[in-house]
């Protein structure tokens, strides 16, 4: 089995795909690709708060003080276009010639002295993510009603301490017992998790479609089941060989993103993040490794039975898409809202290791509950393991 290891282990080194895979893609290519995402998020943030709002304001007399806000503001720049009327400005909005519609429909100041509300519309379209006109607008509406407020409670008779109470009659003090590492590894846990699984699958996939599909078709599994070595130790060799360079990846990939986060944290204010990421232990680190360890076994094993009944490299490559989705879905439950670890989600393959992973970084982890997890993911990864043995052993599956 060793003689084996050592074999496939020599020829994935001499193959320039799989270093570029195994080595180049943590070590360059993921950072490069997530720094440019950041970086273009952020331009498209700036240029979101920077855009200017071309917009109509029907009824303008009934708001002077909301009129004169928006038309000051930096954002915003008054069409030289007069509209009436809703549709006018609905048409105007989807020809791209107004960017924003206001109409102000009656006089606030009359309609709060009888009592009732008055009806304003904002047409505008929404489909942006980086969309901000409605929240100006809203800020600006906001801060016309406040001046609305302080004059209706001071024709009341009602003092500033007065109407501060009568619009928020309790005042409710927050007292948080998380400390910054459980706050901020709430959200870096549930990122981690989904960069480091993925990267486990994506590092057993290609070597284990070139020991297996890869051998098939170059016609050299022929000469290797000739050799003095059972099957056993045959398969077993193909799969540590599958397993390390599984593992070589997700350990890359950490230590990868390791360094350029203290490359960046020498640029960018990071003080918060960095703190975090002291707080994680020895301990913790080293149990959140482990965690991928048993996991990898059980990626590894069924990419390798998937590439030994495959018959060509091609056909291989096809059936890791459809794993690949089958990966990501628990991926997906574990980063869902208030989805914690507990008796029943340890009890969900994939699902069970990323919720440990989030626990361990947000420092509120039940080692128990660890313990149990890597043991059951453990006795999974042998049953694979040895169906993949089993499966390697079938002349139909091999020969097929």
């Amino acid at each position: 089995m060793f003689e084996v290891f050592k074999k496939e282990i020599k020829e994935l080194l001499r193959d320039k795909k799989t270093l570029l895979f195994v080595v180049a893609l943590p070590v360059l290519i993921f950072p490069i690709l997530f720094a440019l995402m950041g970086y273009l998020m952020s331009q498209a943030t700036i240029e979101a708060e920077q855009k200017i709002h071309v917009y109509a304001i029907t009824g303008s007399e009934y708001a002077p003080e909301f009129s004169e806000k928006i038309m000051f503001h930096k954002n915003f720049q008054l069409s030289d276009t007069k509209y009436k009327t809703v549709d006018e400005m609905k048409d105007a909005v989807k020809s791209g010639d107004l960017d924003v519609g206001i109409l102000i429909h009656n006089n606030a100041r009359t309609t709060l002295s009888e009592g009732i509300q008055s009806d304003w519309t904002v047409v505008f379209n929404d489909s942006s993510a980086l969309n901000f006109i409605y929240k100006r607008v809203n800020d600006a509406l906001n801060s016309f009603s406040e001046i609305l407020q302080a004059e209706k409670f001071e024709q009341l008779g009602v003092t500033k301490e007065q109407s501060i109470a009568l619009l928020n009659p309790i005042k409710l003090e927050k007292i948080d017992t998380a400390d910054k590492r459980e706050n901020l590894g709430e959200k870096l846990g549930a990122i981690i998790p989904y960069l480091l699984i993925p990267l486990v699958l994506a590092g057993a996939s290609y070597p284990a479609i070139d020991l297996g599909a890869g051998e098939k078709e170059r016609g050299t599994l022929e000469t290797l089941l000739l050799t003095p070595v059972t099957r056993t130790e045959l398969v077993l060799g193909k799969f540590f060989t599958v397993l390390v360079s599984s593992l070589a990846t997700a350990c890359i990939t950490v230590v990868s993103m390791g360094f350029w986060a203290s490359v960046a944290g020498r640029f960018f204010d990071a003080q918060i993040i960095t703190e975090v990421m002291g707080a994680i232990g020895v301990v913790d680190l080293s149990l959140i490794l482990l965690m991928l360890v048993p996991l990898a076994g059980i990626f590894s094993s069924l990419v390798l039975a998937i590439s030994i009944y495959a018959r060509t490299f091609k056909e291989a490559q096809n059936y890791m898409g459809p794993l690949s989705m089958v990966a990501f879905m628990p991926l997906l439950v574990a980063m869902m809202p208030n989805m914690e670890l507990t008796m029943n989600t340890a009890m969900i393959p994939i699902t069970n290791v990323a919720l440990a992973i989030k626990e361990l970084i947000k420092g509120t982890v039940d080692y128990s509950m660890v313990g149990m997890i890597f043991a059951a993911t453990l006795v999974l990864a042998g049953v694979l393991m040895s169906f993949c043995v089993h499966w390697f052993k079938k002349e139909s599956v091999l020969f097929r």
